[in-house]
């Protein structure tokens, strides 16, 4: 029952300063930009536009929310409540997670460039849900905007650009194990998805671990107790 009202809350917030707003010219703009290439190329974009904006795009909103609810003292409200860390995560992770699948289903759907899967929807959820991960530890240890941004690169880097390389040709079977390429396999409706889609899940599991020893660790500091 706290996670739903957890998640309630945050797709309210979300609505009311304007992210779906944001996605939704995002969408336009991608929507756009793949009708004016030429064919051939249409595939390759739609993936790595989804890959880059409903996807990634979790992982600035997250340190957007969290560094709003740091500075706004929402976060001393939570801690001393009795809403667990893991709680907190989750409504996270689902509430981006939920839009960037209907963002990731619209650019795919009118482009005509993808095959609409289960695997395409669930590679895009659960990337979405790692990038989130790794944007909350990331915000959860930042106390600006600019730190924040600056703290996010590394990540970036490390799942971009495999997943990159990966979409336009280089593909060692070994490189499936990286979350990013298991992502656009997905996405691809490759010939390994059910692995893709397994190692993906391991990815999301191992960071959802991670940003909970964060996140109940930055409750302590502000004053929480029972976690």
């Amino acid at each position: 029952m706290r996670l739903w009202f957890l998640l309630h809350g945050d797709i309210r917030f979300q609505y009311k300063y304007g992210f779906y707003f944001l996605y939704l010219i995002f969408s336009v703009f991608y929507i756009s930009l793949i009708f004016a290439m030429p064919e051939a190329w249409r595939e390759k974009a739609t993936i790595l536009m989804i890959f880059s904006d409903p996807a990634a795009m979790g992982l600035f909103f997250m340190g957007a929310i969290v560094l709003f609810e740091k500075s706004e003292r929402v976060l001393n409200s939570i801690a001393v409540s009795p809403i667990r860390s893991y709680e907190y995560i989750l409504s996270k992770l689902i509430s981006i997670g939920v839009i960037s699948v209907f963002v990731g289903f619209a650019i795919g759907s009118f482009s005509s460039a993808v095959n609409i899967s289960i695997y395409f929807i669930m590679g895009i959820f659960l990337c979405s849900c790692l990038f989130s991960a790794v944007g909350l530890m990331v915000a959860a240890k930042s106390i600006s905007l600019n730190g924040f941004i600056i703290s996010t690169i590394p990540a970036q880097l490390i799942i971009n650009i495999p997943a990159v390389a990966w979409l336009f040709g280089w593909r060692p079977g070994w490189l499936l194990i990286h979350p990013g390429v298991s992502m656009m396999e997905l996405c691809e409706n490759g010939r390994r998805v059910l692995l893709a889609f397994i190692i993906l899940v391991f990815w999301d599991l191992l960071a959802v671990l991670m940003a909970h020893r964060t996140v109940k660790g930055m409750f302590r500091e502000i004053g929480g107790v029972k976690l």
